[in-house]
């Protein structure tokens, strides 16, 4: 196994990639990532554009999917604990319900804050207190307070910090595993970034969370390991991601076993 922490994991893997090529149509965009995301830590994929670390967490709840040209290539193993996520009888909507996602830019839905929270909860058929959800999630996305008398409103009156908040209280009401998110901070200020960084801390205590930023300041403050994707130049122009280097965010950013690691983080990088 290649890529392993200094301080081997000893956590419950939740998630796990093997030997994972990803293409699109017959070009291998990334190639042969193994990587372990253990429970309850907060795990970052870091690297330059096109390096593959939005699409390698898009394959972790199968959005990719959704890519008609994308497929695994032979021998690639997306696993969630210890089930192939890509069998034939896996069900990618019951996939999403596990290990749920947050975007780039906040996208709550054109209705109430509240309808927003349950809309989950009721396309899925699922019986509980609704009422009881709304604050459940609100609260645990640090939202409740600034928003408990405004339910009723449109989720899309809130503040850009309080929308994406709002997105990730949507995420957890339905009570999912592990939570995705994609550059979650990318289009806010600095002030909301802030508040968002300090959720995540909160949240791992019930959910394991995978964040790719392109924030290297970022990945410091809210995780616990750090996964540094880069790019090799193919012929043709093209170029192809991998994983260079996983480890404690620690190790990754203050003693790092690649010297490519070392010019990304130092800013010396190409």
């Amino acid at each position: 196994m290649v890529n392993q922490p200094t301080d081997k994991l000893t956590q419950e893997i939740v998630l796990k990639s093997e030997n994972t090529d990803v293409y699109y149509g017959n070009f291998l965009a990334v190639k042969g990532v193994y990587v372990e995301i253990p429970r309850n830590k907060v795990t970052a994929f870091i690297g330059p554009s096109g390096c593959g670390k939005s699409t390698l967490l898009r394959c972790f709840n199968r959005l990719n999917d959704l890519i008609p040209v994308f497929r695994l290539g032979e021998g690639s193993k997306v696993t969630y604990l210890g089930q192939d996520l890509y069998a034939k009888d896996i069900d990618p909507v019951q996939v999403r319900r596990r290990i749920g996602m947050v975007f780039q830019r906040p996208n709550p839905f054109p209705k109430s804050i509240s309808e927003n929270i349950i809309y989950g909860a009721k396309i899925n058929k699922i019986k509980t207190d609704y009422d009881a959800l709304v604050e459940d999630s609100l609260r645990k996305a640090a939202l409740w307070d600034e928003v408990k008398d405004k339910l009723r409103q449109s989720g899309l009156a809130l503040s850009g910090g309080q929308q994406q908040r709002l997105c990730i209280a949507r995420t957890i009401a339905l009570k999912p595993d592990v939570v995705l998110m994609d550059e979650p901070c990318s289009a806010l200020d600095p002030i909301s970034t802030l508040k968002v960084e300090e959720l995540i801390h909160e949240l791992k205590e019930n959910f394991t969370i995978v964040i790719v930023t392109h924030n290297m300041q970022q990945a410091t403050r809210v995780a616990d390991y750090t996964a540094f994707f880069n790019t090799r130049q193919l012929e043709g122009g093209n170029r192809q991601g991998y994983l260079a280097e996983f480890d404690r965010t620690e190790v990754i950013f203050n003693n790092p076993s690649k010297e490519e690691t070392q010019q990304y983080i130092s800013g010396r990088f190409g």
